[in-house]
């Protein structure tokens, strides 16, 4: 893995583990990593990033919470 050194506003309010599941969610639901490189960036395992995933509004199954909301009123 690649180090990238950081430099943050201090109103961001962040701290490392936060911002390192903040951007995994992120490369993830841009499709630049996979469900297990997002969970190992993140310091977690699969369970428990696919857990967080709701918490940022993200789809395990690449659809948005709007896309599944709409569907299910279509219906």
């Amino acid at each position: 893995m690649k180090t990238v050194e950081l430099q943050l506003p201090d109103e961001l309010n962040m701290d490392k583990k936060d911002l390192l599941v903040f951007l995994a969610v992120q490369l993830y639901d841009k499709g630049r990593l996979s469900l297990g490189q997002a969970a190992e960036m993140a310091n977690m395992n699969k369970s428990e990033f696919m857990d967080i995933l709701g918490k940022y509004e993200v789809s395990l199954f690449g659809e948005t919470f709007r896309d599944i909301e709409q569907d299910l009123n279509n219906d």
